[in-house]
């Protein structure tokens, strides 16, 4: 199915027309305009969620009809997921988690058995796929340059140095805070080279580009992909991992207890294969249909629409900031091809906080502004030094940024009213 205006996809949303009230001033329709943290769900998310309470039971743990049915339902929805990301049933699974952070702390609890194991990360990381794995192993940390891009060579040099020693590289597809993307098949074909595994943080990533994990005979396949269902338009506190099936085999499961093993006997026991002894507990039933429903709500509307969509709309807002004197905007904005839906900006004259602020009560709109959960990566955005950092912070507080990202549904129209109130912002409120 082919959306052809704007109109059309925001009927596909629940809430994004319900007005809210603006400190006692009256009543108007909000702007989200912080959809790399939280999206709205669609319709059908909800539609199916709420059919599905109707016959609602246990998950493999019960003989009645209800039962039966919830759990064809959620393992219809891990074959979906699998064949959503083109990953055979054979070789990979899909693990349903809480979340991104949830998902990558159980990857870095799983997978990592030796202190002296080589992990490479970057510094454009989301603090959820930095900390899970400090302490952990011998983590190296790849660089940023000026404009807050990741130098592959030195990606691959970090491999060629280390070699088989390197036993993952985890990065993010694309970053929450400047919205580049990474190119994670050459990086995913340097790591594999040495028999080394690449892990994907996908949770800005997926909701924007799609993405095919394998490819028989390719060095260039994803061997492990997470993502949180909030940010695809289905925010049921679901998300999920879809990894190679040998290795969480091989390995024991972080979290134990119901459902996760066949048998237990007063010393000892047998674990279950994969995926269910790594879904300790009552499945999120209702989280994995909604990652589901999403899904193919997201195929329906196509991803060139989507991307063609934000992708005009980030080139008008660039173009619109740039004429506001006060206004300055980081990271490469010039060339944004390889970039999502998500820019960065301050006001000259106003913390980055009043900015988010004044947004919102003016006319109602979601920005999200700080350091993103991604405070390394920040402050290497602000281009303040390390070691200014304490000064910095001292004089401050913690560095920060106005953040403006993307989703489906936004519009032009959107855009203007935003552009409107930060050259009010400008004129009215900047010391």
């Amino acid at each position: 199915m082919h959306r052809d205006s704007i109109d059309d996809l925001r009927k596909l949303f629940v809430g994004l027309d319900k007005k809210v009230n603006i400190n006692g001033k009256g009543r108007i329709v909000p702007i989200n305009f912080d959809n790399a943290a939280t999206t709205p769900p669609f319709k059908r998310v909800v539609k199916r969620v709420l059919e599905t309470t109707e016959y609602y039971g246990s998950i493999a743990r019960g003989d009645g009809q209800k039962s039966q049915y919830c759990s064809d339902l959620y393992e219809e929805c891990r074959r979906y997921i699998l064949k959503y990301f083109n990953a055979p049933e054979e070789i990979y699974t899909a693990i349903f988690v809480g979340n991104t952070t949830d998902g990558l702390n159980k990857l870095s609890n799983i997978l990592i058995n030796n202190k002296e194991d080589i992990v490479i990360t970057t510094r454009m990381e989301h603090h959820s796929n930095d900390l899970p794995w400090r302490n952990k192993c011998d983590l190296k940390y790849v660089e940023v340059n000026e404009d807050g891009r990741i130098n592959i060579n030195e990606i691959e040099e970090l491999i060629e140095r280390y070699k088989e020693k390197v036993k993952y590289i985890t990065i993010t597809g694309a970053s929450n805070v400047t919205g580049y993307i990474n190119d994670i098949r050459k990086i995913s074909g340097l790591i594999h080279k040495y028999g080394g595994k690449i892990i994907v943080d996908g949770a800005q990533l997926v909701p924007h580009k799609k993405i095919y994990m394998y490819k028989k005979d390719s060095l260039e396949n994803i061997d492990f992909l997470v993502f949180s269902g909030h940010k695809i338009y289905a925010p049921f506190g679901s998300g999920a991992i879809i990894g190679l099936r040998k290795d969480f085999n091989n390995n024991l499961p972080d979290t134990k207890g119901g459902g996760t093993v066949e048998y237990v006997i007063d010393n000892n026991q047998l674990w279950l294969n994969t995926p269910e002894k790594n879904e300790a507990g009552t499945p999120n039933l209702f989280g994995a249909v909604a990652i589901m429903e999403a899904m193919k709500e997201i195929e329906n509307i196509g991803f060139e629409r989507i991307e063609k969509n934000e992708k005009e709309l980030l080139q008008y807002l660039i173009n619109g900031l740039k004429e506001l004197n006060r206004v300055k905007l980081y990271a490469d904005n010039d060339c944004i091809d390889a970039r999502l839906g998500i820019l960065v900006f301050t006001i000259d004259g106003m913390k980055y906080y009043e900015v988010g602020e004044k947004l919102s009560e003016i006319k109602a709109i979601g920005v999200r502004q700080g350091g993103f959960c991604s405070h390394p990566y920040t402050r290497r955005v602000l281009g303040i030094p390390n070691n200014q950092l304490q000064e910095y912070i001292n004089k401050n507080g913690i560095p920060g940024l106005v953040r403006v990202s993307l989703g489906i549904y936004n519009s032009k129209k959107e855009a203007n009213i935003f552009l409107e109130t930060v050259e009010l912002l400008c004129r009215r409120y900047a010391r």
